[in-house]
């Protein structure tokens, strides 16, 4: 059974009623994982068609750990909707470049399977990367050469336009900070959708689309003059993405720019929920939180010996092998100390020797900046074998002089180089 979807004829004060219309026909094919996810993508799907008007256009994808999740039918359903669309698994940044570059107008790109250009097994792809994040901003773009043999001239070909994205498990850190997250999964069997006859429906997603278009033309200007207000706590990189979408929300009226902020908020702590913070990161942290823990210095060998007792961590297993001073070097040299200098370890002095180490001084801007605040009961929640040396004290000195937490001196790492 099909619904009817109604009359063309729409007004900038119809704007509500016509993203209701627009949720509800992606509800008859998609079944999303919560309501913000619904109220994100009509907005999209709006802002495709006003897409000139803004300064950046957020990248939206589709994402699951598993096939069959319904992402490629989210594309499908995208497409009816949106101007222009061009669908594709494969693509070369410069014929992109090109394509967005005609004289047809903004496309709007659709990528299904985007797992494969990004996936562990496709290997680099940094000019498609390239075309995904600069595109993503009105001033992206490329240089190239155009021309025969000697007689080619350089020419900026523009990357700006809507993407869509869908593909199995994650994309690229840049990717995702510019996109809105839709993750999919597969439907419960209590979860119904009508299904989906192109012959038919493709019809009445195109009457969709053109009222959108239609509304579009009645509030182009005042979208492109917005300055939407960001709920508390978007700033940013996130306040980038959702500004286009909510200044859709706040010409179309009614209850969606109260619903559009809802989502945004949601779908931004939803992301920072499933983000997997940098290596670089999650070392900083478990230094501040399970290593040093008011320590000011710290040898290698005990930092090493530390991580390495960590349950659920990953630094018995860094590229099939345990990490070593040279790979802890490695990861730290790419922060830096408050007088921005890399962080490198150095000589602490002994009464049996001068092993190298690292300094608290060293790391706590990069702790301050990089680390999310360490929980209340960091101080006395540590792990167990974490050796603590404090106001200079000598590594060597006897266990009487070395400040431990909760654990017997007896369980604690040697403290040599």
């Amino acid at each position: 059974m099909t619904a009817t979807l109604p009359e063309q004829g729409t007004t900038a004060t119809e704007g509500a009623a016509l993203l209701d219309d627009v949720e509800a026909f992606h509800r008859r094919f998609n079944v999303f994982p919560t309501e913000a996810a619904y109220v994100a993508v009509a907005l999209w799907d709006a802002h495709a068609h006003l897409v000139e008007c803004f300064e950046t256009t957020p990248r939206i994808a589709f994402l699951s750990p598993e096939p069959g999740s319904g992402k490629s039918r989210a594309l499908e359903i995208v497409e009816l909707l949106t101007p222009r669309p061009v669908s594709t698994v494969s693509a070369s940044a410069n014929a992109l470049y090109r394509l967005v570059d005609s004289a047809n107008g903004l496309p709007t790109v659709l990528f299904d399977e985007v797992d494969t250009i990004f996936g562990p097994k496709a290997g680099a792809d940094e000019a498609l990367r390239g075309f995904l994040n600069a595109g993503y901003r009105r001033i992206g773009g490329a240089l190239r050469c155009v021309g025969d043999g000697s007689n080619q001239n350089a020419q900026v070909f523009g990357s700006y336009c809507a993407v869509a994205m869908a593909g199995l498990g994650s994309l690229p850190d840049t990717v995702l900070t510019r996109s809105v997250i839709i993750r999919m999964r597969k439907r419960a069997p209590n979860e119904k959708v009508e299904p989906y006859r192109q012959r038919i429906h493709e019809k009445q997603g195109h009457v969709l689309r053109d009222r959108l278009a239609k509304w579009a033309d009645t509030v182009r200007n005042r979208v492109a003059e917005a300055w939407p207000e960001m709920p508390d706590g978007v700033t940013d990189r996130p306040a980038d993405v959702w500004e286009p979408l909510l200044a859709v929300a706040d010409a179309a009226g009614g209850a969606w720019p109260a619903r559009a902020r809802t989502a945004c908020l949601e779908l931004i702590h939803a992301g920072h929920d499933n983000d997997e913070a940098s290596l670089g990161v999650r070392l900083l942290t478990d230094l501040r939180d399970k290593v040093f823990c008011g320590a000011d210095r710290m040898p290698t060998a005990a930092i090493l010996e530390c991580l390495l007792r960590m349950e659920d961590a990953p630094w018995g297993d860094l590229d099939d092998k345990p990490i070593n001073s040279r790979t802890l070097a490695r990861i730290l040299g790419q922060y830096v100390t408050p007088a921005n200098k890399p962080i490198k370890p150095r000589g602490i002095r002994t009464p049996s020797g001068f092993p190298k180490g690292y300094y608290a001084e060293d790391l706590t801007d990069a702790w301050i900046r990089y680390c999310a605040p360490p929980p209340e009961e960091s101080a006395t929640s540590a792990t167990s074998a974490t050796p603590q040396v404090n106001r200079g004290e000598s590594v060597a000195e006897p266990a009487t002089s070395i400040r431990h937490t909760q654990t017997p001196p007896a369980t604690q790492p040697a403290l040599t180089d």
